[in-house]
Order: C-alpha cells, then structure tokens, then sequence
C-alpha cells in the first residue's frame, strides 16, 4: 500500500517525475521495510486481553523491524542513499495509516551521504513547500538544506525558485521562532549564492506600514549592500546584540545609505497607526480571530522589527531617544492601545541604554517609574546598571542624577506665552502639579482661555503634556523616596543639595521630610521640615522613627500637628515593627499576618501598586502564591505567601488565606534565605509595613456589609478580626487620632476607648474599630453596616498623613455624631433596631 501511495505521488506531471520514480525504484527494500513497520502489530486492547507475554512479542517485533531498516540504510550507497532520503520524505507526507515522520531514519542518510543533484533537491523542498510550513513539517526542511549546502553556485541557480518559494513559505508560517530563524538564515545564505542584491519574499513584510519605506526601497534601488544589511538586521535573537554586531550594523548602514531610513522606521513604529487584528489578521497562531485589537509587529516580522529598532538607534544617537522610550511604552507600558510585545520592548529599553546621552537616562528612569510588567522592570533596572557602570557609580546615583527637571525654574515653576495669555506649570507641593492661565488683563484661570484653545493648539498640547510629565515625575519621586526608608542610605551633605534639596521637582518632597545631618564631630542631628541645618554638616541620611527614641517620635509627631505639616508619606508617625518573640521561636518565617481571608483580586491590584511581583492565583498557575518585594536598594527581598481560599474550581481565585513571609539576602546573582535575627530592622519593619497593608485593606474583616451577604463561609474570623487586638498601623492611627480629636468640632462627643473610637450620638452611642473601621452600637454590640460614599471624604479636617482608612473612621464619626440628622433609610432602621 506505501509504495503504491508514493507511486501515485511520484506522478504530479512535471519535470521531477522520472526523479521521484527512479528514486522508488532504487529504494523499493527500503519501501517495504517501511510498509512492514507501517503494518506491524501495535498494543491495543485485543493484545493486552492476551496478557503481558503478547506485549513483549510485539517489542520484538518491532526492534526487530527497525533493526532490519537501520541495516538498509547503514549498508546502502551514496545513490540509493539519496534515492531513500527522497522515499523517506514522501512517505511522512502520505496520507495513510500508520505513516510516520522519520526523522532518525532521515539524519541517519543526511549524515553520510554526498553527490546530491539539484533535482534531487528540488524535489525535497517540493515535498516540504506541499503543505503550509508549521512547527511539525518545519523539521524536513533542515535536511533539505543540508543537500543543497553541498551544491555549488550553479547548482544552487538552478534551484533558486524552489529556494524563493521555500523561503516565503516559512516566514508566512507558523513554525516558531527558534525553527523559523535559524532556516531563514540558511535559505537566505543559498539564495545570496544566486544574486547578492536579493531580498527574498517574505523577509519584508508586504503590507506592515512600519516596513512601507524599506519596502519601498528595495523594490525601487536593490543593491547587495541593502541586502546585506537586511539580512544583518534579522541576526540578533536576544534583547541585546553583541558589540560586533553594532559596528557591522553602523558599516552597513553607512555603505547602504540607509541610516536615516532606520532612524524613520523606527520613529513609524513609535507614533504611527498600529496594525488591526480585522484587516491583517491576528499577530500571533493562538489568538482568536474574532477577538478585534491593534498591534505593532506580526511574531514573523519581530526580529526584523527589532533588529531595526536597534539600527535606528545607532543612526539617531541622541534624537532616537523620544521614539525608544514612547516605543517602550507602547510595546510594554499600561494600558495602551496596542497589544503588548515585549521583546519589541526590550529592544528598546536596551537600545536606550546604549545611548550616551542625558535625556537617555531620563527616559529609562521614566520608564522604570511607569512599566510594571516583571521582565521589562528587569531589564530597565540592567539599562542602568550598564549606564552607571560606564559612570563609574551605582544604579542609586544614577538614578537621582536621572531626575528629569523638565526645565523648570528652582522654585519649580516654569512659564509659556501663547500670545497675550502666559501658561504657567507649578510644582505647587508634595502631590500637585498645577497649570495656570494668566490673561492680558491679570485675570487666571485653570482651565485654557478660548484664546488659546483656537489659536494655539499646538502649544496647548506641548504645556498639557509637560505638566502630566511633571506630575509622574513628581508620583515617582514621592515613591523612591519613600523606598529610601528601608535603604539607610548616607549622602555627603554637597551632593545631597544637588540631586535632592536644589532639584525643582525632588526638592518639593525633600522639604517635607525629617533629614538628620551629620557634623565634623559625627554628632547626628535630625531637622524639621523645610528647615536647614545647623553648622556646616558632612553627610545626610532620612529620618527613620525605628532608629530613634520613643520620646523622639513623640515630640516629631506633636511638631506636625501643631503646625499642621502634611508629609509627602508617612514618615514621623510610621509605622514601627520589631522582632517578636514568637519570630524569635519561628527563626526563618513569621507568622504574624498568617491565617486571614483576603479578597484576592484586591490583593493582587495592592501588590502591583506598591510594587511588588507576584504570581496570580488561578486553575493555570495552580498552587500556593507568593508575591515578593524588595527592600535596601534590592539587597533584601520579602517574600509573602498565600494560598487560595475554598474550592475555587476552574474558575478564578476570590478569596486568599494568608501565610508566612520569609526573607531573603542576594549574594551575586542568587539569593539565599535568611534568618528573620540577621534582617535590618529597617528591612524588616518597612516589609512587615506592607504586609500589614496588605492584610489591613484586603482582608474580609474591613468589608462592612460582609455579615449581610448570608454566607456562613468565614464568618466566625470576620467577627474575630473585625474587632479585633489593633495592628501597628492601628496603633499609630489611635495616637494621631488622640491629637487630632481634641481640634475637632466634635471633640465633646469623641473619646478613645482602647481599640475603639467611642462616638456619642443623640439616639445610641456608637463604638469605631480603630482597625477595621466598622462600628458596634451601645447597649448591646449590635453592628451597624455603613456603606461610605464614594468621594466623600472629611472636609476641612486636617491630617498629618494620607490614610483612607483614618479619613473614613473621621466621616462616619461626624456621621454618628449628628445621628438625628440622618436620612439614609438603611442606616436608621439599623439605629431603630433593639435601642
């Protein structure tokens, strides 16, 4: 039956017929090997009823089998070689059953046989261009250019249709990266044998506009030297090409004229109008077709696109760095408009970095503030890395002297006429960024005069874009900061002033801290606010409440709220924790935040906003969870683990049950775990600051109307932990809270009662958990369910940190206090009820 099948095959009526057909004569042992192994016995249901005797029968049959066709082959001449090579490849292609791939038998002959003819060769790659090329019929092609390597330059003539075709087939397929690049190359490598100006089918693609101008040139001027280059440009498979590969890159660009078409197509795939998954098709083999996006580069045409993305950055040194950096967050960024690609990414992440300009490091230190994704972070923090060390400095000191300033004036402001109206960007504090509008007459306003919107448009933008870039940079510089509290960092006092005190946008966060400064005589003193030092001070170091007394903290805290200074973060009323005995007992793990249910999709979102990395819970990842952050400058890393909670099924995790943290040293490139005595305590306490955040603001105990849902799941911790022993961050709210209340209007009604804020009322008093915010009504601890209001906050009501959970406990406190005054239905039945 096979040799009938490839008989039938062997007549298609074009010239290779008499060579398929002297192939299958001269091979004819070999086919009926073939045919016997096709129809040996197999292991089926029939043969295990005969038992285990019957399975060791069929084995060696089939050894002996294969046996006979690894002698046929092993014994055979270069002719009937080559004539079984051709069999071997027709056969994986009949469509019968029990036809095989062949492969072994086919490396076997490719290994030792020579005096391949170009029709034997065309008839090869005919068999492998037959069908679409994929990951499966991908791997004949690799012989069949292993025959054709041996032919000469004539012979490679004669089969250059059939090279072209082959080559058009497998970059328009789906055969992956790691198949597709590697015979690309050596399809194009044959085909350079023929004409040394050709760029075959396929290489570019045909209708990606990014490609339009290269198209259009090769079209137009083919040289060898345009070729040449495009075939380097698709050579680097990793995110960073080798030096050598950068300067022939810079020799072909300059030999082929080709430096500004790199540096436009490049700045295309930046700005221009991404590609659309309903026109051009899906971008990659497992996206649904029905599914609509847009996207920048088809997974066939990523190595071209990046191996140009590196070229436009060598031809446009300083003047590529916009385009990297918009293309960085296009490709990588949150929510964009296009499907994300993070190889296209990363090569110009690190392109950015190889760039020795100023604005390139702005721009990667833009981009490691706004990119959250794992990988890209990764290869931003070794961009500057590589940049610090061609600076001789380390990642910290770059990344302050990277701070862009945006041309803004030392008091942080900076000014643009637009005809007779003045627009004016102000780093007002800590956490605002404000553009004004000065007309002729004096009058301001906020928002753009009609004046300005009509006549200058342009300009318009350019302003509204340089105060969104000051506020994220202002956002950033307020969260490296604060990262600064686990660092113990020490600035000598002239380079502190330069990189943070005189900065205009560092500055307005510096001046709300508490900075010690360190005197000739190495005395440490701590200064208030915007207020300099005393004496001439050597070095500079943040303020951290761990290291200091409790007296200390005290008089810092009573300071601010009698002058009413609002920190950029918490700094004098942060959190403090300290190894606990029962730490001490565990050694390599804490369980202090261990065993609450967390509502997982909240937790996931607080992980990624303060930083940290996680894996997501679900049917696909499976498992327990861990989510790690770092801490000191990433010489420590905390890692928080947690666990889905009930039996989720196939669907997603909703609720999580926590568990340890660990910690974590590095040491060169590893990391090895450490016993929770040998952590810095500013290591430690800043890590266990998070985990209670994440605890605190997750946790089923902070959802108010949980005990109304109707579900006995749970119930008995969310009583427990709701109103339950206060964290340290409830510690620290219940002391501010004592400073604070006696200023409030509602003070006569407001007392403090261990865990709880006592709040009378003219119909019942009320009791706030300090921690969990929810509230249990006198006589008899009935729950009271308040729902806050979206956007409603405390008013006038000055505090000295941003806490929502503070500023909620405040609102439902002038709430109750004036109960009479109520008019939400639900909560007065509530009231109503049992008083």
């Amino acid at each position: 039956m096979l040799h009938e099948a490839l008989a039938v095959q062997a007549r298609r009526n074009d010239p290779l017929d008499d060579v398929r057909t002297a192939a299958l004569d001269r091979a004819r042992g070999l086919v009926d090997l073939l045919e016997r192994q096709r129809t040996e016995p197999r292991w089926n249901a029939f043969a295990a009823s005969r038992g285990a005797g019957e399975y060791d029968r069929i084995l060696v049959v089939c050894a002996a089998n294969q046996d006979a066709i690894d002698g046929w082959l092993a014994a055979c001449s270069d002719a009937e070689g080559r004539a079984a090579a051709l069999c071997l490849m027709q056969a994986s292609r009949c469509d019968i059953p029990g036809s095989r791939e062949y492969r072994a038998e086919l490396g076997t002959v490719m290994r030792r046989v020579r005096g391949w003819t170009p029709e034997e060769v065309a008839v090869m790659l005919s068999c492998v261009t037959a069908t679409p090329i994929d990951h499966w019929s991908a791997g004949p092609l690799g012989p069949a250019l292993d025959a054709a390597e041996q032919l000469d330059a004539d012979g490679c003539r004669a089969l250059a249709p059939q090279l072209r075709l082959a080559h058009t087939e497998l970059m328009s397929g789906e055969a992956p990266g790691h198949q597709r690049g590697p015979l690309g190359r050596r399809l194009r490598a044959l085909l350079a044998r023929v004409d040394r100006a050709l760029i075959p089918d396929g290489l570019i693609p045909p209708h990606a506009p990014w490609a339009a101008a290269l198209r259009d040139r090769a079209e137009v001027r083919p040289t060898p030297e345009l070729a040449e280059l495009v075939q380097h440009l698709l050579a680097p498979s990793g995110p960073r090409p080798s030096q050598r590969w950068r300067r022939t890159c810079r020799t072909l660009m300059e030999a082929a004229s080709a430096g500004e078409l790199a540096t436009g197509i490049l700045r295309t795939l930046a700005e221009d109008e991404p590609l659309c998954s309903r026109r051009r098709g899906t971008h990659n083999g497992w996206m649904p077709d029905d599914y609509h996006y847009h996207y920048l580069v088809h997974q066939n045409d990523g190595d071209l696109a990046r191996g140009l993305v590196w070229a436009g950055a060598l031809a446009g040194g300083p003047a590529a760095v916009p385009h990297l950096g918009a293309l960085a967050l296009r490709a990588g960024g949150p929510r964009t408009d296009v499907a994300e690609d993070l190889k296209l990414a990363g090569a110009a992440i690190n392109a950015l970095a190889e760039v020795d300009d100023p604005a390139a490091l702005e721009a990667l230190w833009r981009l490691r503030s706004r990119i959250r994704h794992r990988a890209l972070r990764k290869q931003i923090g070794t961009a500057l890395t590589t940049a610090a060390a061609r600076q001789g400095i380390t990642q910290g000191q770059l990344v302050e002297r990277s701070v862009p300033a945006h041309g803004l004036a030392p008091d942080g402001s900076i000014e643009r006429m637009l005809g007779g109206h003045r627009a004016r960007v102000t780093v007002e504090d800590a956490a605002t960024v404000r553009l004004t509008f000065t007309a002729p007459d004096g009058r301001t306003s906020r928002t753009a005069p009609a004046a300005v919107k009509n006549g200058f448009p342009d300009a318009l933008r350019e302003v509204k874009a340089l105060a969104k870039e000051v506020r994220g940079t202002l956002s950033a510089e307020r969260s490296r900061l604060e990262a600064l509290m686990s660092a113990g960092r020490e600035w000598p006092y002239d380079e502190w002033c330069r990189h943070y005190r005189d900065h205009p946008v560092t500055g307005t966060v510096v001046r709300g801290l508490i900075w010690e400064f360190q005197d000739v005589d190495g005395a440490w003193r701590a200064a208030a606010p915007a207020a300099g030092p005393l004496g001439e001070p050597v070095r500079v170091r943040l303020w951290h409440p761990i290291l200091a007394s409790a007296e200390e903290i005290r008089a810092w805290r009573e300071l601010l709220v009698a002058e009413q200074v609002r920190q950029p973060f918490k700094q004098a009323f942060r959190e403090i924790y300290l190894l606990t005995p029962a730490e001490e007992e565990t050694r390599l793990y804490s369980n202090r935040f261990a065993a609450h249910i967390v509502h997982y999709p909240r937790l996931y979102a607080l992980f990624k906003e303060r930083g940290w990395q996680a894996n997501f819970l679900g049917p696909y990842d499976g498992g327990d969870g861990e989510a790690w952050g770092e801490f000191g400058d990433g010489e420590w890393r905390a890692c928080f683990h947690h666990e889905p909670a009930g039996d989720g099924g196939d669907h997603a995790t909703d609720y999580a049950a926590t568990d340890q943290v660990r910690f974590e040293r590095r040491e060169g490139r590893r990391r090895r775990e450490v016993p929770l005595a040998e952590v810095p305590p500013l290591v430690f306490s800043e890590a266990m600051r998070d985990v209670d955040l994440f605890v605190g603001v997750t946790s089923i105990a902070a959802d108010p109307d949980w005990s109304d849902r109707g579900e006995d799941r749970w119930n008995g911790y969310w009583r427990t932990a709701t109103f339950g022993a206060l964290t340290a961050s409830a510690e620290v709210r219940r002391e501010t809270l004592e400073r604070i209340l006696p200023r409030l209007r509602i003070a006569d009604r407001c007392s403090i009662d261990g865990r709880f804020l006592v709040v009378r009322g003219d119909l019942r008093t009320y009791r706030i958990h300090l921690g969990s915010a929810n509230i249990l009504m006198a006589p008899n601890d009935a729950y009271l369910c308040v729902v806050p209001s979206r956007g409603k906050g405390v008013g006038t009501v000055f505090l000295p940190f941003e806490d929502e959970r503070l500023s909620l406990i405040l609102s439902k406190a002038f709430l109750l206090a004036a109960d009479t005054k109520i008019t939400d239905g639900t909560i007065l039945r509530q009231i109503g009820r049992d008083a």
